[in-house]
């Protein structure tokens, strides 16, 4: 994928970038593969906010994705390599050799007409889906299973991979894209290869009005409200937030304060930290 510039005929238009969308092969979507996509505008079901600054934003159909890649010792041709707009990797529609079609992650490399497989007896080879106690120390994989059946849960957004470290017994240590080393039990899945789409991070939004298109609303920072809105309101002229650390709204703690649980079951399965330390 490359990045393309605009002509600036506008001040915002002179920073933004976009993807030049060179991976796509395939414009519209497979009309089995779509679910609908209700908006909640960051509302629960009592309709309270629950997730501030959401709302509107185009319309989205929800690609249905197999995460799962259950379908063993069936190949599967790739048709194409399509945009999603539910997330920032781009999607591979397969069509196995029973004429049944499927969604999964599109990773580097990956190219119409190319065979896919699932299972223990696949090759390692890119887009294929194996069970990390087939796979080579030292692979790039994405899509990985933290438990099995489930489906993969862990490395699947654009340009992103881990990469399998070890394995002993019944775990696999992987080192995750944050710098993290856990341990996945062995018999669970992963998908061969780095994410693609890998440039997405150096997109420039460019204008206000692209982030509302995404249904994110604007947010205004509390030390320029008043002290009755927010607890960093108030003072003359610019100051700071009079106070030992940065609050929420409500006068939570926040930026930087620990919510993890000390006593979470997975945490004897993480051996090392993204920060470099060890769990106790």
């Amino acid at each position: 994928m490359g990045i393309k510039t605009y002509n600036p005929y506008t001040p915002s238009r002179r920073q933004m970038t976009g993807s030049d969308f060179s991976e796509i092969t395939k414009k519209t979507p497979e009309k089995s593969l779509l679910a609908s996509k209700s908006r909640t505008a960051g509302r629960n079901n009592q309709g309270k906010i629950t997730v501030r600054h959401r709302g509107g934003g185009a319309k989205k159909k929800y690609r249905v994705i197999d995460f799962k890649r259950k379908k063993d010792g069936i190949p599967a041709t790739v048709v194409g390599i399509e945009y999603d707009p539910n997330r920032t990797a781009n999607i591979a529609l397969i069509c196995y050799a029973d004429g049944e079609k499927a969604y999964i992650l599109a990773p580097e490399g990956l190219k119409d007409g190319m065979k896919v497989m699932n299972g223990p007896e696949a090759e390692v080879r890119v887009g294929n889906c194996l069970p990390l106690s087939e796979i080579p120390v030292g692979t790039q994989i994405h899509n990985i299973e933290l438990y099995p059946g489930r489906g993969g849960q862990l490395v699947r957004s654009a340009g992103n991979s881990a990469q399998l470290m070890a394995k002993e017994g019944k775990y696999a240590t992987l080192r995750l894209p944050s710098g993290e080393m856990r341990m996945v039990p062995i018999v669970c899945r992963a998908s061969i290869g780095v994410v693609g789409n890998g440039e997405h991070n150096l997109i420039n939004i460019g204008k206000a009005g692209r982030k509302r298109h995404m249904g994110i609303r604007p947010t205004v920072r509390g030390s320029v409200m008043n002290p009755n809105d927010h607890p960093h309101g108030g003072g003359e002229g610019k100051t700071g937030i009079g106070r030992p650390g940065p609050c929420t709204p409500w006068g939570k703690p926040a930026l930087g304060l620990k919510t993890r649980k000390k006593n979470k079951a997975s945490n004897k399965l993480i051996v090392r930290r993204r920060d470099g330390r060890g769990i106790k």
